[in-house]
């Protein structure tokens, strides 16, 4: 992917315009997150990974989409008072946005054509059929907390399933490798 993933336009949580040049030269961790998920207390990793990591050049990077279940109803604003609230969210919350569909976002739909399929993809797809959540096409973000890493040169240089958890070592050494260049 070139720089052009800075140049897609995306709004801030508060509806202000923007893009991500402002986080050109650092490593991006881009997450779809959901107020109303199992997966859901992965905002505690999250941030736990931001603290220890931001210094180094990581950013983490959260678009709410309610794409899977109607897992994330509320508004820009209620989304923001919950992660406030409910984990002391520091990390860039973005304005909610669709991570797959007709209406895909475009910052998504870059995301996934540089990495069609989460090569660290654990149980999760199994689980989902379990509940009746199958999808066929194996290219589209699979659920909440599915996570996207950039490198500091505008890279998508690894997708990971939504059941890696921040603390998961995989991430972890992914994260610290591109930290490192």
């Amino acid at each position: 992917m070139s720089a052009s993933v800075y140049q897609i336009p995306v709004n801030k949580g508060d509806g202000t315009a923007t893009s991500l040049a402002a986080y050109q030269g650092k490593v991006l961790l881009v997450v779809n997150v959901a107020s109303q998920c199992g997966l859901t207390p992965q905002y505690e990793g999250l941030e736990k990974l931001y603290e220890n990591k931001r210094a180094d050049g990581l950013e983490v990077l959260a678009f709410p989409a309610n794409n899977f279940g109607a897992q994330e109803p509320g508004t820009d604003a209620e989304i923001a008072s919950f992660c406030s609230t409910n984990y002391n969210v520091q990390f860039p919350l973005f304005a909610k946005i669709s991570v797959k569909g007709e209406d895909q976002h475009p910052l998504y739909s870059a995301l996934v054509e540089a990495q069609p399929a989460a090569v660290n993809e654990g149980p999760m797809r199994e689980k989902l059929k379990g509940y009746g959540f199958e999808s066929d096409d194996k290219t589209a973000v699979l659920w909440n907390f599915e996570k996207f890493l950039i490198s500091r040169d505008g890279q998508v240089v690894e997708r990971f399933a939504p059941d890696v958890t921040p603390d998961d070592a995989r991430l972890v050494a992914a994260i610290e490798r591109e930290l490192a260049r």
